[in-house]
């Protein structure tokens, strides 16, 4: 299963970009929602994998969406409660959510809940191939290869994980720091340069194999993996 794609409803920009940066660090792509409406117009459109979905919404509360949303689908949902609302936390699963995090929560707790709730909805790591297919290109993160044009490339880790990354995000600028953050990790103090040297080597691989795409330079910003056509 190839959709690693989860949808974040809350109205916080700052707690929407805590959880997109701790979930994505995890290799699960995010869709972010700050109301109601919005959240089940996102839901319906992108067809996310699990909601991490917080209460208090303008337009249309978290109970609502989650009646909504229970109305066609058995997508999991992760409710996000204010500390102590014990009332909210009932009666968020008997509206058929599927578990709840507190706030203020850590970013790893989680992660940890998503991974749970997806294996009792069995949807388990295993399921998950992490591929990326495009023209003459293909990026296996399960097994770690990296075929072009019909033959696999012998690619150090961290190469692979960069070329993953910007090709999981087509036409998604990166700068070089969030490059680091993303793929080397939030611990990662290494010189930018770094990501410039990586590049230049995954360019000797693939480099003029498809006139499909193409792992572009955005000078004074960073790169991307442009598609075309």
């Amino acid at each position: 299963m190839n959709n690693r794609k989860i949808l974040i409803v809350d109205d916080d920009p700052n707690i929407c970009e805590l959880l997109r940066l701790y979930i994505e660090k995890e290799d699960y792509s995010t869709v972010i929602a700050n109301d109601g409406e919005q959240a089940i117009a996102l839901f319906n459109r992108e067809q996310p994998v699990l909601i991490l979905l917080d209460i208090m919404l303008p337009k249309m509360d978290g109970w609502q969406v989650c009646r909504e949303i229970r109305k066609t689908s058995n997508c999991p949902i992760i409710m996000i409660t204010a500390k102590g609302e014990v009332f909210d936390k009932i009666l968020g699963l008997e509206l058929g959510a599927d578990d709840y995090v507190v706030k203020p929560f850590e970013g790893k707790e989680v992660v940890a809940r998503i991974r749970a709730v997806l294996r009792r909805a069995g949807v388990s790591d295993e399921d998950q191939i992490k591929e990326v297919r495009w023209d003459k290109l293909t990026i296996n993160l399960t097994n770690y290869e990296l075929i072009v044009d019909g033959r696999q490339v012998d690619t150090p880790p961290k190469e692979l994980e960069l070329l993953y990354h910007l090709a999981s995000n087509p036409n998604k600028v990166f700068t070089r720091d969030q490059l680091l953050d993303q793929v080397w990790g939030f611990e990662y103090y290494g010189d930018s340069r770094t990501v410039d040297v990586h590049v230049k080597r995954i360019r000797e691989k693939i480099d003029g194999v498809s006139d499909k795409w193409e792992l572009r330079t955005v000078w004074g910003v960073g790169y991307k993996f442009e598609t075309k056509g």
